[in-house]
Order: C-alpha cells, then structure tokens, then sequence
C-alpha cells in the first residue's frame, strides 16, 4: 500500500517579511543623538570664537532693522530728534551777532502799542502794525485802521504774512492785570507762529523807566520781561533784550533816551533800538 505524501506549502507572505522592524524607540534615540552633537559643536565653536554670540545677535539686530516695526521707530526716533534740534537750536535772549545792513528792517513787519509809535520815522522799519488803544492785555480784540480796513493785529499780520515779525506790547503794565498780558500776548504769538510756522519772530521786552514814573517801576518792567522771556521759550520764538540796550548804569534807562517832559523815547533812544535789532538777529 502506497503511502500519502503530505506537501506543505510555505506562504508567500512569509517569504517577504521585512528583516528589519521599524521601531519609534530607535527613530527617538537618533533624533536625541543628533540634536546631541549639533549642540556639541555649536558650544565648541562658541568657546573657540570669543566675539560668536555678539555675531550672533548682530545677525538678528540687522534683519529687524530691515523691518517694517524697525523702519517705523526709526523714523519716530528721527522725527523726535528733529523736534528736539528745532527747540534746543533757540537760546534765549538772542545775544550778539554780526550786524546786518539797515535795509533789513525795511523788510520786517513790527507790531506795537505806544511805546514805540514812532518807530517808523527814525529808523527804516516802516512796515508797523501800531494804534494808541493798542496793548498787550487787548491785542486780540483791538481793530486797527489799515488799508486792509479795521482788523486786528493778529488778521492784518495775515494778510501781510511778513517774514520777520517783531513785538512789543506792554504800555499798559501798572494799569492792567500781568496775568492778563500775558495770556493776550501768548495767544497772538501762538496764532502768529500756527500761520507762519516759517517766519522769524521776534519778542521784544520792554525799556526801562526813571523813579519819577507815576504807574511803573523798574520792578514792575523787570518782572513782565521775565514773563515774556519764558512766553518766548516756551512758544520756540526769539526775544531781544531792548531793556539792556537803554539801561544806564544807575539801572534805570538813560535820560539820553527819554523826554523829560513827555517821558516818551527821544530819536536817540529810536536808533539804538534799530542798531541792537540789526546785531541780534539769528
């Protein structure tokens, strides 16, 4: 009797089984391995090169640069220092400079009360923004006579738009608030210097008096031109100091310079003023 023959047969899927298993275990240790040595290497070349981290963040410091953040704080940075150059650039009271030609004042505007009324006829600044009610504590609401019709100072000064403004306000000082003076003054010197940002313009404080004077001491006069330097400061406008400039040596002006009977400034005291304008400009 025959005997049977059993024939095993071998699966094909044994046959193609990969040698050699995929393992997460292994993929983590190559991984720790590698992040291993890049951090080895990058220590060494840091520890062999003293300046590498400076490099480094160098690096980093020029790409944000290169930024739209960077691009605009340097232009806020350049912007602010421009504001700071344009208020430190004044020093106030304009001290001594070279002499300018007297034709320069024939091309200033001056706007003024009283004190200096006759400005015109003794010195060759004949553009004057004047009236007899003028003064500081009314300098905003006073309408003058012009040949713009009656307006005040501040709207003929529009009209005109003068290169070079000069200002001297102040003959009712004794007899009206300084508070108020000073507050009139700083809004005409504001208003001026919003709608001719690129003009000159110049505060000029006030002369000073004899102790026969029935309203005004030298007190008085000192301490309004203290206000009206700091109203220059702090409105980034000049001031000139036309007290000095007729002050003799007992403090008090000059009698060289004043009537003695009107009490008014002589032709003398008109030229001197003129002179100390045209060396104490910027």
């Amino acid at each position: 009797m025959a005997k049977n023959k059993s024939i095993r047969r071998i699966s094909n899927k044994k046959r193609g089984r990969p040698k050699v298993r995929f393992s997460i275990w292994g993929l983590l240790l190559i991984f720790v391995l590698s992040f291993a040595t890049c951090f080895v290497l990058y220590m060494v070349a840091a520890n062999y090169n003293d300046d590498f981290f400076s490099e480094e963040f160098d690096k980093v410091v020029i790409e944000e640069k290169n930024g739209k953040n960077s691009s605009d704080s340097n232009k806020n940075s350049s912007s602010s220092d421009t504001e700071d150059s344009s208020i430190n650039t004044i020093t106030n009271p304009i001290s001594q400079s070279e002499a300018k030609e007297p034709s320069y004042l024939s091309e200033c505007c001056l706007v003024t009360d009283s004190t200096l009324q006759d400005m015109g006829k003794y010195s060759e600044l004949k553009d004057i923004i004047s009236s007899p009610e003028l003064s500081a504590a009314n300098c905003n609401n006073v309408t003058i006579e012009s040949s713009y019709g009656a307006k005040t100072a501040y709207e003929i000064i529009q009209i005109k738009k003068p290169e070079t403004i000069y200002v001297m306000l102040g003959s009712d000082i004794g007899t009206s608030s300084v508070d108020d003076m000073i507050s009139s003054y700083t809004e005409l010197i504001k208003n001026a210097r919003g709608y001719l940002p690129n003009s000159n313009i110049y505060i000029m404080q006030l002369p000073p008096v004899r102790d026969d004077d029935p309203v005004v001491t030298n007190s008085d006069i000192n301490e309004f031109n203290t206000k009206l330097l700091t109203l220059a400061n702090t409105n980034n406008v000049y001031c000139i100091d036309i007290n000095t400039a007729l002050k003799g040596v007992d403090g008090k002006i000059s009698e060289e310079f004043r009537d003695a009977e009107t009490g008014m400034l002589t032709e003398s005291a008109y030229k001197t003023i003129a002179d100390y304008i045209l060396c104490h400009t910027v």
